[in-house]
């Protein structure tokens, strides 16, 4: 699996309460989850997201609650992968669990700049700023949570397995 785009970069510590405001928490429904996404943190990011752009994070992206409607606002949005130096646990399982991708990469996240463009080979665990021609290589997912995200998510995986 293969996705390209632009940057939105953010910082350390970056809780679930930032990426989804509890107050919006009275819906499941996905596309106004992604309307207020980020919005405490950056006002814009919802009038400039594209769909296929990339999200960058520092230490522990996604701490806080075990809410998962963070990582479904953030898909939701048009988000097709994350990146971060690192996550917190359950942000990370969640991620899985709704199929969308995210690897880890220090190196990356440190150069990286809001607006650059970057392209990844999912499965094979190369990360390119193509703005700055520069490569990156991290562990890429065992192959079965590939499937997982490759179907959308875990209930894809469960549907298309039985």
């Amino acid at each position: 699996m293969n996705v390209k785009g632009n940057v939105f970069k953010y910082g350390d510590n970056v809780d679930t309460d930032v990426i989804i405001p509890a107050r919006y928490l009275n819906t499941s429904v996905e596309k106004e989850l992604a309307a207020h996404c980020m919005e405490d943190i950056d006002k814009s990011f919802v009038t400039k997201v594209s769909s296929g752009d990339i999200m960058i994070g520092g230490w522990n992206f996604g701490c806080g609650s075990s809410r998962e409607h963070a990582p479904i606002a953030i898909k939701a949005s048009g988000i097709d992968l994350i990146i971060a130096k690192s996550f917190a646990r359950i942000f990370y399982r969640n991620s899985i669990n709704i199929g969308l991708p995210i690897l880890e990469s220090e190196e990356c996240v440190n150069d990286a700049e809001a607006g650059d463009v970057i392209s990844a080979d999912l499965s094979k665990g190369i990360i390119r700023n193509e703005t700055k021609g520069k490569e990156y290589t991290t562990t890429p997912f065992p192959e079965f949570i590939q499937e997982i995200v490759e179907c959308g998510g875990l209930v894809g995986y469960a549907q298309q397995k039985l």
